[in-house]
């Protein structure tokens, strides 16, 4: 036992001669926690996760002898957790609507029983391993969750429960360490955030994590396991298009972090994800998914922890063999939550006040993303998706800038594409992604072999036009040729019967990949039709005014996914939709 002897917003100093670097401590009168993250001498310096107001020097301190840990159990999925994993719940129920400072609730509900059904391969006097599945528990409709056995945990299994109704805290096995120790199993076990949890090995990335949105997957395409960036200003989106890849990917469980961001904003969240059905399912969304929340009035040292509590529960799914979405939002935050620890650590800023080692903290990170073998030789895979939120949307401020070399997906959001009213506001020229030729070979293999050249031929359009755009600005449209003409068109054309899509609209919210596809080379064809007619001198404003391009606008909102033949049959018209006019200019090219 110790006690406080200096205090400085967050951080104080305690005397605490045996605390060890990351231990979890508890000082004051009302039991704040915190983690010790220096030492000098008898003194340790320790981080709180919540408000200092009140506490005086001279309380007392105490060690509790486990680093900042999360429980990993039944009862995750379908909960909402703050920054540090205290069920907001069960803390309701306990304080009212505010969160009391010191509240202690356990993260998973130790009054709850779980129907367990033990593994049959589990036999006694048998060697079991970390990470071995010691039996399974239907936590939701739509998950099974499987009861592991601690990664660093290896002996001789001397017992498991038969089959059964258990809480968390009930012993539902033993196992005889090499050192002859009985270690008791339970359905839970607790794992500190800080540290990666082990697997055998890394795999390689090979399938796209389907969203649903066409400028995502056909232009700047996700691996299961990858990371991804969206970064953009104040009112781009960011929130929207997350919830869009929360709602419609193929992952099978998602982790939601709101980490600083407004009240407003992140309760607009809390109260529209539990609200959502889950298209693949039919069931409510939650069932697979949970949720962190950590707004921008929470202590700031708490906002910290938020990423490192969510990545660890996104790696205990993955080590079950399922494919976890991770979204942080926002990765901006939890910087401004570093620097401010930092400055008050008087450590030497550099980058805007930010500390020296941000950009390590932030590989270190997105390092934790990434499909792998796992200890009882399942797949899994972790894909993180990072919001930030760049100053006035500056691309070259230190986070988005360190955040840009990490990661191999960059969606990067447009004000001026928002303020017109195109969603996604994903910028097609400033996003970029690495994953291409490995998302080729799926698309090969699954929808069309032509998917590669079909998408460059849109991007190189898009450029081109951009330039045209500059042109048109300056001294306008009539100082274009006709081919010009046409090209920017065609850009047109693709940007809005593509690339925009309503997140609102129940037929255009998702679209699948082959429907993705069919309407991207449809826009190239009408290009390619067209180019073919000016060529003929047939007029750029002819070609304009035909009422196949708005038609082909509207398609994306006109067929849904499982109505590919209805949308074929549109498509397969086109080059007829074009013939009478090149009639007419073949007979002007050719009068014998």
């Amino acid at each position: 036992m110790g006690k406080i002897l200096e205090i400085n917003g967050p951080l104080v100093s305690l005397l605490l001669p045996e605390a060890v670097i990351g231990e979890q401590v508890r000082v004051g009168r009302i039991g704040l926690v915190g983690e010790v993250i220096g030492r000098n001498g008898d003194t340790a310096l320790a981080q709180l996760y919540e408000d200092t107001g009140g506490l005086r020097p001279g309380e007392l301190a105490e060690g509790l002898g486990w680093p900042l840990s999360v429980e990993l159990g039944p009862g995750l999925l379908n909960s909402i957790f703050d920054g540090v994993q205290r069920p907001l719940n069960a803390v309701r129920e306990k304080t009212g609507d505010r969160i009391a400072r010191g509240v202690s609730v356990p993260s998973l509900a130790r009054d709850r029983h779980w129907h367990f059904v033990p593994d049959p391969r589990r036999q006694t006097a048998a060697q079991i391993n970390g990470g071995d599945v010691l039996g399974t528990v239907q936590e939701t409709e739509s998950i099974r969750h499987r009861i592991l056995t601690p990664p660093l945990t290896h002996g001789e299994l001397l017992e498991l429960a038969p089959e059964g109704d258990y809480t968390v805290d009930e012993v539902i096995g033993r196992i005889r360490l090499a050192d002859g120790a009985i270690e008791k199993l339970r359905m839970f076990h607790r794992w500190p955030v800080r540290t990666p949890r082990p697997f055998r090995k890394r795999d390689h990335a090979v399938k796209p994590l389907i969203t649903g949105q066409r400028i995502l997957d056909t232009f700047y395409p996700l691996l299961k396991g990858g990371k991804a960036a969206i970064p953009g200003p104040f009112g781009a989106g960011k929130t929207m298009l997350q919830q869009q890849i929360a709602r419609w990917c193929n992952a099978e469980i998602v982790i939601y972090v709101g980490c600083g961001e407004r009240g407003n904003e992140l309760t607009d969240v809390l109260e529209f994800m539990p609200k959502l059905e889950d298209p693949h399912t039919g069931r409510p969304l939650m069932e697979r998914t949970l949720l962190v929340a950590n707004t921008s009035n929470m202590p700031v040292v708490a906002r910290e922890a938020s990423i490192y509590v969510g990545i660890t529960l996104a790696e205990y799914f993955r080590d079950q063999g399922y494919d976890v979405v991770m979204v942080a939002d926002s990765t901006s935050r939890w910087a401004e939550a570093l620097r401010e620890v930092a400055g008050r650590l008087g450590q030497m800023p550099v980058e805007e006040g930010y500390p020296a080692y941000l950009g390590s903290r932030l590989a270190a990170f997105y390092e934790r993303a990434g499909r792998v073998e796992t200890l009882s030789g399942e797949h899994g895979s972790v894909t993180l998706i990072g919001a930030v939120s760049p100053p006035g949307g500056d691309f070259s401020e230190p986070v988005t800038s360190h955040t840009k070399e990490i990661i191999q997906t960059f969606w990067a959001l447009s004000k001026e594409l928002a303020d017109a009213r195109h969603y996604p506001a994903v910028d097609w020229l400033e996003s970029f992604s690495g994953y291409v030729p490995s998302a080729a070979r799926w698309w090969a293999e699954n929808v069309d072999p032509g998917w590669e050249a079909a998408r460059s031929e849109a991007l190189a359009l898009l450029s081109v036009s951009e330039e045209l755009q500059r042109i048109v600005n300056l001294v306008g449209v009539e100082a274009l040729s006709s081919e010009q003409r046409w090209t920017l068109e065609s850009s047109v054309l693709i940007k809005e019967g593509l690339l925009q899509q309503s997140a609102t609209d129940e037929t255009d919210s998702f679209a699948s990949p082959e429907k993705q596809y069919a309407l991207l080379t449809a826009m190239i064809e009408i290009y390619h039709q067209g180019m073919k007619l000016v060529k003929l001198g047939a007029p750029a404003r002819r070609l304009i005014q035909m009422p196949l391009l708005a038609q082909a606008r509207r398609w994306k909102s006109q067929y849904k996914s499982d109505d590919l033949a209805a949308l074929k049959e549109k498509t397969d018209r086109i080059p007829a939709e074009f013939e009478q006019i090149a009639l007419d200019y073949q007979q002007v090219a050719n009068p014998g």
